[in-house]
């Protein structure tokens, strides 16, 4: 089966088949139809892509309701480390985190519902990034969580003085004043 399950509900790792031989590789990266039948049905309607150098620090990131977005992560070029953290009150990893690496080279997907803060590291010296969204931006529903909340003890894997965080990421609250208007529900 292409997909591994997480400790989170709703929260997948997507490894899609891919066909090598002496010309290179093939794989399909999103199939609808193979998502149905695992019962996962979203109609993605954006795709975003970035390009960071390495030590970039991209996050905690989501969108609140009714903007909230989920997500399906995946490096096009390069190495990251994928974080997202449990915002959905009443979930019992509520401020839980977890990280992945995702690469061009093990072509492993995240998929991310509503409800998780979302962000990521640049491992390689630099990485593209794409993914799949099921809600438009809306740049007022944008919230986030310090990537260095002392609480989530993250370990982004880049050296302290390597990092490279934006400013608008760093002024984002803790967990502990995360406005985030998630529920959780099995």
């Amino acid at each position: 089966m292409p997909f591994l399950t997480t400790a989170f509900s709703g929260v997948w790792i997507y490894e899609p088949p891919v066909f090598r031989d002496d010309r290179g590789y093939f794989f399909e990266s999103y199939n609808e139809q193979v998502f149905l039948e695992k019962k996962i049905n979203i109609k993605f309607v954006q795709d975003n892509q970035s390009l960071s150098k390495f030590g970039v620090i991209r996050g905690l990131h989501f969108q609140a309701e009714p903007f909230a977005q989920s997500k399906l992560v995946r490096v096009l070029q390069g190495r990251i480390l994928d974080v997202i953290v449990d915002i959905r009150k009443g979930s019992p990893h509520f401020g839980k985190s977890l990280s992945i690496e995702l690469s061009a080279e093990n072509k492993r997907q995240l998929l991310i519902p509503k409800g998780f803060a979302h962000g990521f590291s640049t491992l390689s010296e630099s990485a593209d990034v794409m993914y799949k969204c099921d809600n438009f931006y809306n740049k007022n529903s944008e919230g986030g969580i310090v990537y260095n909340d002392p609480v989530l003890k993250i370990d982004w894997q880049v050296p302290k003085d390597r990092e490279i965080v934006s400013g608008k990421d760093r002024q984002l609250p803790l967990l502990a004043n995360c406005p985030a208007n998630f529920e959780f529900a099995e």
